[in-house]
């Protein structure tokens, strides 16, 4: 298994999306409303008590405009919830590549902390047409599901294609992840589980106790955020000093973390899989995940596997699908592991039983990878003094921001993260953050580098990291 599928000549042929249709819903042609809910997570970590005073890194208008990924994972005859529209000349661009784009529903506000899903529900107009599509027989396809993502089908009739929100949030604790991966005997990396104040002090006893670094991660974190590294006694006495006061205060010493050593590495991995309704499983893909800190950063398609370890992480899906049908789970599945230093493959760090980065990027490599080929899905961060319109970015990449059909090429994923920080707020300051997320393919590895080296030099013109005093 590449990781890579051969392109097909057009999008008409493409089967990722039809495939998770089928798996869903039992139908190829079913028509999806797809609602890329980013901020989900947030509702199911609600009961549960993580680290204090942990910091993201990542802004909620960034995290935001990320729900515009979806717009090439959905089929043209799909439609696609957004709290504003697409940029008018980045769609046009997604239709030029050839995979389409669906038809926007956008609410009649800007999402505000609840994300579109709250954005949906109080918007009367776009609930009346969810109501229509409901008649007409469509699925609401969330990212995952929420007590919100549940009224909005309760109040328009719209079937659900996934499971319902007390499974999500069940499936989706990182203390699920080690219990799980434990009961099921798959290689798990020295750890705890902590459900109290008095269990982390335990395990932060046991774990420093070598002298090497531990890592503290809330539940229900994602991407960096709910994640302490402790490399001495010191800073772990400083946050069990901050557990123990906050639960003095509370009277409650309810904690829900993990606690993990830090393994030598060769890279971190990423794997899907899909479970169907029917409680079957099917490895969709295996990737090289970039990150640093506990932050993703992007993925390396194929894998860098040998044939054993590939066979390794299908049996570990299996096992792990089989179990979350039987806790009620069916969809889509990615799971965070690692190759050990010592060529172990280390299955499980955690399951992330939803839509992951990688699930966004199924259609754009099934129609533009070779099945001999490599890529390379990242995001490039901007520090940028004013807006950058679609059409002067394109003029930038030159002829890189044509469809890279059987040639080294890249594929822009989501542009609306580029100016998201411009439009957080009428004063918002300049400079400001961006990111442009892409797809980039190349016959290797080393043609990789070098097309990363031409889109990053292409991309420093609006770039005023160096310029700021």
């Amino acid at each position: 298994m590449s990781g890579i599928s051969r392109a097909p000549r057009s999008a008409e042929g493409l089967s990722s999306t039809k495939d998770l249709k089928e798996a869903l819903t039992g139908d190829r042609a079913a028509r999806f409303v797809w609602l890329c809910n980013f901020e989900v997570e947030h509702r199911w970590a609600r009961a549960y008590t993580g680290i204090p005073a942990v910091r993201g890194s990542a802004t909620a208008a960034t995290v935001q405009r990320m729900e515009e990924l979806g717009a090439l994972l959905a089929e043209p005859g799909d439609h696609l919830l957004l709290d504003r529209p697409l940029d008018a000349h980045y769609r046009r661009y997604a239709e030029r590549t050839g995979l389409g784009a669906p038809t926007e529903l956008v609410t009649r506000a800007p999402a505000a902390e609840g994300g579109t899903a709250a954005a949906v529900l109080d918007s009367p107009e776009l609930l009346d047409r969810l109501r229509a599509l409901a008649r007409d027989g469509a699925f609401l396809m969330p990212m995952g599901a929420s007590d919100r993502e549940r009224r909005i089908t309760e109040l328009t009739g719209l079937r659900s294609a996934v499971p319902d929100a007390a499974v999500y949030e069940r499936v989706n604790s990182k203390i699920y992840s080690r219990r799980t991966a434990a009961e099921l005997g798959l290689r798990t990396i020295p750890g705890f589980c902590c459900e109290t104040a008095g269990q982390l002090r335990h395990a932060l006893e046991e774990g420093l106790r070598e002298g090497d670094p531990v890592i503290v991660k809330d539940a229900y974190g994602v991407s960096g955020r709910g994640l302490v590294v402790l490399d001495s006694r010191k800073k772990a006495d400083q946050l069990l000093r901050m557990v123990d006061r906050r639960a003095r205060k509370t009277g409650d010493d309810a904690l829900h973390v993990v606690v993990e050593a830090f393994l030598p590495k060769r890279f971190d991995l990423n794997y899907q899989f899909t479970v169907d309704r029917h409680g079957g499983v099917r490895l969709d893909f295996v990737k090289e995940a970039l990150t640093a800190g506990g932050v993703h950063l992007g993925h390396v398609m194929p894998a860098d596997l040998t044939a054993a370890q590939r066979d390794e992480l299908a049996e570990a899906a299996e096992r792990l699908g089989k179990r979350l049908f039987a806790d009620g789970f069916f969809g889509i599945v990615g799971v965070d592991a690692l190759l050990g230093a010592d060529d172990l493959v280390y299955p499980v760090l955690e399951i992330n039983a939803r839509l992951n980065m990688s699930s966004y990027q199924g259609r754009v490599t099934e129609l533009f990878g070779r099945s001999d080929g490599a890529a390379l899905a990242k995001h490039y961060p901007l520090r940028l003094s004013a807006p950058v319109g679609f059409p002067a970015l394109a003029e930038a990449l030159g002829p890189l921001a044509e469809p890279p059909r059987d040639r080294d090429g890249l594929v822009v994923t989501c542009f609306g993260t580029v100016n998201a920080q411009a439009t957080a707020a009428d004063d918002a300051p300049a400079p400001f953050d961006g990111r442009l997320y892409a797809v980039l393919f190349a016959a290797d590895r080393a043609g990789l580098a070098a097309l990363d080296r031409r889109v990053t030099t292409a991309l420093s013109r609006f770039d005023t990291t160096e310029r700021t005093p």
